[in-house]
């Protein structure tokens, strides 16, 4: 009996029967993350249905936009706006460019804010626990994150201020070409020889927009130094005016074309001027057609033609260039007819004598 007994009291307590509270704690538990997981999964659909819903606002107000810039220009494609005033091929960029800033602010905004509420559901005190350390590590962004802020300012009033937008011909410094797309923090942009550069928006600090307003063509021809100066510039005038003229390039054209006359002597030539207001994006058609105009013409005057260069002014030639050369028109002074007469001898001025006052007899 002993030895029975003895065994009996190693052997281990039997288990206790699972009760009804262990189980109503379990039903509980999942009851309180089914809760938190739909939850979630509310906030994840919320967050996507909000933001489906202002891009659709945001596309229809871009193309609200555009659609009444193009009504207005009478026309039915974005290309063709060209033709049209400068302002409404301005309005269609920029809104273009301000619709992609505002889907990538609404992605994020988003985001950063479904994500928070998933935590709050998950923990609720975590976010007021966390609040020292959100203030440090917020301080520690402030810091390293300087360059990534600088972007995002300087891209949204880049943006704001009508500087950039979707099609631009650009020269950044960094990069030159045409704006192909315009993000909050970075500018795309393709050169000629294809080649896609990626700006940061914070790294410009100068902007040549080469696609807005109008652009001049100025073209330096030069001819032998005997000829007559006013017959080649008549003539250069005559085909600068038959291509401002011509159905295929007259759309193109912004100004009447101007002489600005002689521009120098260099040796055995002249240099005379001319120069064509065209339409931004028209400058380079106009001004290749423009030489092959003015070459066939100087030619058909008997003339060598040893240069003919196109000129970009810059400095204080272009700041003083900026409105033109438009010399004051004068009246000539007319010049008495050429006769064998010998002109009569013209008088010459003498001064006149003050007369003397007469002298009074005093007393004797």
């Amino acid at each position: 009996m002993p030895f029975v007994s003895l065994f009996a009291a190693e052997e281990a307590p039997p288990e206790a029967p699972l009760t009804p509270e262990w189980w109503t704690d379990i039903l509980a538990f999942l009851t309180e993350a089914g809760r938190n997981l739909i939850a979630a999964v509310g906030i994840i659909v919320g967050a996507l249905l909000l933001a489906w819903i202002l891009r659709i606002v945001i596309r229809r107000v871009v193309d609200r936009i555009v659609g009444g810039a193009k009504s207005k220009a009478n026309v039915d494609d974005t290309q063709a706006l060209e033709r049209s005033p400068l302002a409404s091929v301005r309005v269609v960029q920029r809104t273009r460019t301000l619709g992609s800033i505002l889907h990538n602010i609404v992605n994020v905004t988003i985001v950063v804010i479904a994500l928070l509420l998933i935590v709050n559901v998950f923990a609720p005190n975590a976010l007021g626990s966390l609040t020292l350390l959100t203030a440090a590590v917020g301080a520690g962004l402030g810091f390293g994150a300087q360059n990534i802020v600088k972007d995002v300012l300087n891209g949204i009033f880049i943006v704001a201020e009508d500087q950039v937008g979707i099609g631009d011909v650009v020269d950044l410094g960094l990069a030159t070409g045409i704006v192909e797309f315009v993000s909050v923090r970075v500018t795309h942009v393709r050169d000629a020889n294809g080649t896609l550069w990626y700006v940061r928006n914070g790294e410009i600090l100068r902007i040549g927009n080469l696609s807005q307003g109008w652009s001049r063509v100025i073209v330096d021809v030069a001819v032998p130094a005997d000829a007559d100066i006013d017959e080649v510039e008549a003539t250069m005038l005559d085909t600068a005016k038959a291509l401002a003229t011509d159905p295929k390039w007259r759309t193109r054209m912004v100004d009447k074309p101007e002489v600005w006359g002689l521009e120098s002597v260099t040796g055995d030539t002249l240099i005379i001027r001319l120069v064509m207001k065209t339409r931004a994006n028209a400058k380079d058609d106009v001004g290749r057609e423009l030489r092959v105009r003015l070459k066939r013409a100087i030619e058909g005057m008997g003339l060598s033609v040893p240069q003919l260069n196109s000129v970009l002014l810059s400095g204080i030639e272009g700041a003083q260039r900026v409105r033109g050369a438009n010399p004051p028109r004068t009246r000539p002074n007319p010049l008495a007819p050429a006769t064998d007469e010998v002109p009569a001898p013209r008088p010459k001025w003498r001064p006149k004598l003050k007369p003397e006052a007469p002298k009074e007899d005093g007393p004797s």
